[in-house]
């Protein structure tokens, strides 16, 4: 089955649609018998392919993510058409591969997240919260995103990695670029990719990938001569270790998706509890027995990864539906969020929602995002501390998203207090 015309969610204007109009799109998609096939947008000096069926249903989705021998991350998984080589140096990170070579990175790069330093992070992590909600104070409310939901995620990780304080607002600026690639506020890259405009877009995103690459790279070499007992060192130390490539690849990974995930449930999350005031008396009135449901809800409603690519890797029939080696798939994780026969009344908030089941953090299997635990934790440290110190904050008016097939984000979001 092919798409049909009011459905075109392979072109780049379909995702500034009010999301509203979006998610009723994909409403109708899972109504559908079968997957239906997009055809691929063709992108200049990148290139394209015939297609790839767009898995919308939560049951497709989640069995998809579990077998990876046949739905495959390679050649990559966070992008359509194939990654050129170029761009792969910088952004062919381990999410790009399979096992055996996605085990040994994750196996390396899991100590990020051992007792000792998720303990150490804890600490950094209400340090940094703290000073930024004095900051915000100081300046007085503005945008949110920019002032509160940005800050968090990128300080607390280059405080992970050891990059100095003198960097993180260069590691943010490179990060909007990387995160926003089709956006024109960030990369100038128009709806309709002009050859003239997606040049100069992708100059700024192979800038942003180099400049975050040899940073971490530089202080990998540092600590291969000089180790610390720092994060960075432990990954590039003993008898398995990033190389220097490897470093910088992981670096952009994880502050890329610790920005994403955290900045756009954190900014999505205060817009939500203005807009539903039941649903934040209810978190206030007890914070420490709903806020671990309320962030999983924030995260399956705002789902801030949109969807993530697979590839065949032989014939195979999933739920009923035949594939060929060599097909691509998407896996709609905002889709899968409301699907209707997992989720009930998917379109309602409700932070007490148990079980839920969402692939906010991606479906299960071995590409179930690392750092799910360093999310929830920043999500929770900063609205105890926003709320405790600024109870009256709220949204002011309908946020800003980023143009994006790839992420759900929020770029500005004005607030008060």
């Amino acid at each position: 089955m092919t798409l049909s015309t009011d459905l075109d969610l392979s072109q780049i204007p379909f995702w500034g649609l009010p999301q509203a109009e979006r998610m009723e799109a994909f409403r109708k998609l899972r109504r559908l018998e079968r997957p239906v096939f997009v055809p691929e947008q063709t992108v200049p000096f990148v290139g394209g392919g015939p297609g790839f069926y767009a898995l919308v249903r939560h049951a497709d989705v989640t069995e998809a993510s579990r077998n990876a021998a046949v739905f495959s991350s390679e050649p990559c998984s966070n992008s359509i058409p194939d990654m050129p080589r170029w761009l792969s140096v910088y952004f062919g990170s381990m999410i790009n591969m399979d096992d055996p070579r996605h085990a040994r990175l994750r196996r390396i790069v899991s100590r990020a997240f051992t007792p000792r330093i998720l303990a150490k992070m804890e600490e950094d992590l209400a340090t940094a919260t703290a000073e930024i909600v004095d900051r915000a104070i100081e300046e007085g409310p503005g945008d949110f995103v920019a002032q509160v939901a940005a800050r968090l995620p990128v300080r607390v990780i280059c405080d992970m990695m050891g990059i100095p304080p003198k960097f993180h607002d260069m590691v943010l600026r490179r990060t909007n670029v990387i995160l926003g690639n089709a956006d024109p506020e960030y990369t100038g890259i128009d709806p309709n990719f002009s050859r003239v405009n997606v040049a100069r877009g992708l100059a700024k995103l192979l800038r942003a990938g180099f400049s975050l690459n040899r940073l971490a790279a530089r202080l990998g070499d540092e600590r291969r001569k000089r180790p610390t007992g720092d994060l960075v060192s432990l990954l590039v130390n003993g008898d398995e270790r990033l190389t220097s490539q490897e470093l910088g690849s992981f670096f952009i990974l994880l502050v890329v998706a610790g920005s994403e995930t955290t900045r756009n449930a954190v900014a999505y999350g205060l817009k939500l509890f203005t807009d539903h005031p039941d649903q934040r008396e209810l978190l206030l009135g007890d914070f420490d027995r709903h806020i671990v449901t309320a962030c999983d809800e924030i995260v399956r409603y705002a789902t801030p990864v949109i969807q993530f690519r697979r590839t065949l890797t032989r014939d195979h029939e999933l739920n009923g539906t035949a594939y060929q080696k060599g097909d691509k798939v998407l896996l709609f994780y905002n889709s899968a969020n409301r699907d209707e026969a997992v989720f009930t009344d998917p379109d309602m908030f409700d932070i007490t929602r148990d079980p839920n089941p969402h692939v906010g953090f991606g479906g299960p299997g071995p590409h179930y995002c690392l750092g799910a635990h360093l999310a929830r934790r920043e999500m929770t440290v900063m609205y105890r501390e926003l709320f405790t110190r600024l109870p009256d904050i709220r949204a002011v008016g309908e946020p800003d998203f980023l143009l994006s097939n790839f992420i759900n984000g929020v770029k500005h979001l004005r607030y008060a207090f």
